[in-house]
């Protein structure tokens, strides 16, 4: 499920989740949370810390009017589903599978993708992109190219 926060959901988003990152527990755990439906209902739920801490991140990532997809790890993808995850076409995702780059398994004679494999690779990817740069700028402040 995808969300584009609209203007206002942006700021209701920022506000809340300041609030809620204030109440953050240190350690995992439980939290006690009193939801309010309406004027005359309400409910007490216990929810996982971690749980928590992921609906801070969610509405951090509204606030800055980003779309919000959660997505569970264990999901299977189509490869165009996976390669709008990577922010690439489909064709050069298709590439990365038939380079064998990232694992995945025929059903008929459609591709799918584990989704936890597509974010391994991504986060792979993003690893070696932070290296180059740290890299560079070694070189630049070697050359003393003004990067001090």
């Amino acid at each position: 499920m995808e969300i584009i926060p609209s203007a206002n959901e942006m700021k209701l988003a920022r506000d809340s989740s300041r609030t809620l990152a204030r109440t953050l527990p240190k350690k995992n755990g439980q939290v006690k949370i009193r939801v309010f439906s309406d004027e005359r209902t309400q409910s007490d739920i216990v929810v996982p810390a971690s749980a928590l801490r992921l609906l801070v991140n969610l509405l951090t990532e509204m606030a800055q009017g980003n779309a919000v997809t959660v997505l569970p790890l264990n999901a299977e993808l189509t490869t165009q589903q996976a390669a709008d995850l990577l922010n690439v076409s489909r064709p050069y995702f298709i590439k990365l599978l038939k380079e064998e780059k990232i694992p995945f398994k025929k059903v008929g004679r459609h591709r799918r993708v584990a989704a936890r494999d597509v974010l391994a690779f991504k986060m792979a990817q993003e690893k070696i992109s932070e290296e180059a740069v740290d890299t560079l700028v070694s070189e630049a402040q070697k050359l003393k190219l003004g990067y001090e």
